[in-house]
């Protein structure tokens, strides 16, 4: 195992063991000293053509394995934007505090994964019982369906529009794909959002 402290060679290929039991194995990009932060590019799962990126902090790995060492750097390595890189972690841990969060609520799988994949798109949001609350105004109650959102604010219109279509269209997907692809048709829908949809409305 290689101790926290060393230093990684740029185009080195290390794998990591996360403390989420993950193993990442991928080439380095960047590692800082300083901060113990690790960025890693790996194949991607979806497709061949395309790569993953992760940004590791390797205080938290359990196991850190030196797979290939690069014979030569043969450029100079970039300077991590720190800054950008806290934004990431507090991001992603913020990210798996919400889905512990659904994991964790008494209520159906079909609340979970609703609650998972709006959460992609909206970060204020909120278990009040069995109900989904977002952004403190409106509320999605089982089952889960388009008829099940409201909001007690007549000026919230758009909002309540706008959280109808997400809840229509994870519907639509858990629908067409079946229970099988629950799990991944709520992140795909999540991620549909976020990159597709308009901003979220102010009213």
């Amino acid at each position: 195992m290689a101790a926290v402290g060393d230093c990684f060679s740029i185009g080195s290929t290390v794998a990591c063991q996360t403390c989420f039991d993950e193993t990442v194995e991928g080439e380095v990009l960047a590692f800082d000293h300083q901060t113990k932060m690790l960025i890693l590019k790996c194949p991607s799962k979806n497709s061949e053509k395309l790569n993953d990126f992760y940004i590791l902090n390797l205080q938290f790995c359990s196991d850190v394995q030196v797979k290939k060492e690069v014979s030569a750097i043969t450029e100079t390595p970039q300077p991590l934007n720190i800054n950008r890189l806290k934004t990431k972690v507090r991001n992603t841990v913020e990210q798996r505090q919400r889905w512990v969060s659904a994991l964790a609520a008494d209520v159906s799988p079909e609340g979970q994964k609703l609650y998972m994949a709006v959460s992609k798109t909206i970060s204020h949001v909120a278990w009040s019982g069995q109900n989904i609350v977002i952004l403190d105004e409106v509320t999605i109650s089982p089952p889960y369906k388009v008829d099940n959102v409201t909001t007690g604010n007549p000026e919230k219109t758009s909002l309540l529009s706008y959280v109808k279509k997400m809840v229509e269209q994870f519907t639509k997907s858990q629908s067409t794909h079946g229970t099988a692809g629950s799990s991944s048709n709520s992140k795909s829908v999540g991620n549909s959002n976020a990159s597709n949809a308009s901003p979220v409305p102010a009213n």
